[in-house]
């Protein structure tokens, strides 16, 4: 009886999962499918460069830090409030984009 046991093909005791054929190609789950998202026009580029444009003092400390990565960052940032910065136009411009209800 041992022999016969040992020479049947072990089982899990469950059922196939369904769609679990074996000629289907496996995909990972994805919660959200990106082909079925469409995405404002104005939230496509969120760049530094495309929100304020490439001139004026953040554009030189973007420019300086992007590339920062790690400890080093904070150091970087440091080194930049102790810049040269002595003030200018504060913006009270709302950079917000507003949603409507769905």
């Amino acid at each position: 009886t041992a022999t016969a046991a040992a020479a049947a093909p072990a089982t899990t005791g469950r059922a196939p999962a369904p769609g679990s054929a074996g000629s289907k190609r496996k995909e990972p789950f994805r919660r959200v499918k990106s082909e079925e998202i469409e995405v404002d026009p104005r939230l496509i580029d969120n760049s530094y460069d495309a929100v304020f444009g490439g001139s004026g003092w953040g554009a030189k400390a973007n420019e300086d830090l992007r590339v920062t990565r790690g400890k080093s960052f904070r150091h970087e940032k440091t080194k930049k409030k102790r810049g040269s910065y002595r003030g200018g136009e504060i913006s009270q411009s709302v950079n917000s984009i507003k949603f409507e209800d769905d």
